[in-house]
């Protein structure tokens, strides 16, 4: 299940009420919506690279992996790209690279640019339609992901497995008898594990603080998260 931005954005509302803190509008709400929700994405890498540093045999955290790899399963994709000029460009909701693969059965290897003529230049690493490698860069513009494969001869037949963004979430209304109503079929969900409600409402409500300059917001919330972290750890 996802989280519902309806359910997060009235306990927003709500907790902002309850300390009388002030009021967050909705397009600000939207704006710490989508931030909450890509700080909480993006430490589930930073998390599962965290794990692979422990020790093989240390049992606290054997679970972790298992657990964001759940989470994260409704974004993993697959796709075929295509060649332009010269790179083939990632998909547009493109986030984290998994396997390259050409003629789908040829892993390619990714490699750093700088070890790029290295990898030219010797007999036994230079890249071959065999033993392709890649570089992930910018594109030409420098505006959307692209990888290039090298030998430059492989212009096709490139797939790819990746992690994709999640959609961006909306909470919209609709006046009704002179009130703001709550619009269900014009308002996007948050994709993340509904087990991350609290989390989203804890890290709006620390934007929220900055945003109406009340630190004592900022306060509260980063005082429930800390008890929120320390009861899951128990």
């Amino acid at each position: 299940m996802a989280v519902s931005i309806d359910t997060v954005y009235q306990r927003v509302l709500a907790i902002l009420n309850k300390e009388n803190r002030g009021y967050v509008t909705p397009q600000e709400f939207n704006l710490f919506a989508n931030q909450a929700q890509l700080e909480v994405f993006e430490q589930y890498f930073f998390d599962l690279n965290q794990y692979s540093r422990l020790p093989k045999n240390d049992t606290e955290y054997s679970d972790l992996p298992k657990l964001i790899n759940e989470k994260l399963s409704k974004f993993k994709q697959s796709a075929s790209i295509s060649y332009m000029t010269d790179h083939f460009h990632l998909p547009t909701d493109f986030h984290k690279l998994g396997t390259v693969i050409y003629n789908n059965t040829t892993p390619v290897e990714q490699i750093d640019k700088k070890n790029l003529l290295e990898y030219q230049l010797s007999k036994l690493t230079a890249p071959t339609t065999n033993n392709p490698v890649y570089i992930q860069s910018r594109g030409n513009a420098q505006s959307h992901w692209a990888i290039q494969v090298y030998p430059t001869t492989i212009t096709s037949n490139i797939s790819i497995t990746y992690v994709r963004k999640p959609n961006e979430v909306t909470w919209s209304s609709q006046t009704v008898v002179g009130n703001a109503l709550y619009n269900a079929s014009a308002s996007t969900d948050f994709e993340l594990h509904d087990s991350e409600e609290t989390n989203l409402v804890l890290k709006i409500l620390l934007y929220a603080g900055v945003s109406i300059k009340d630190p004592n917001i900022a306060q509260l919330a980063d005082a429930k998260e800390t008890k929120k972290l320390t009861q899951e750890k128990s």
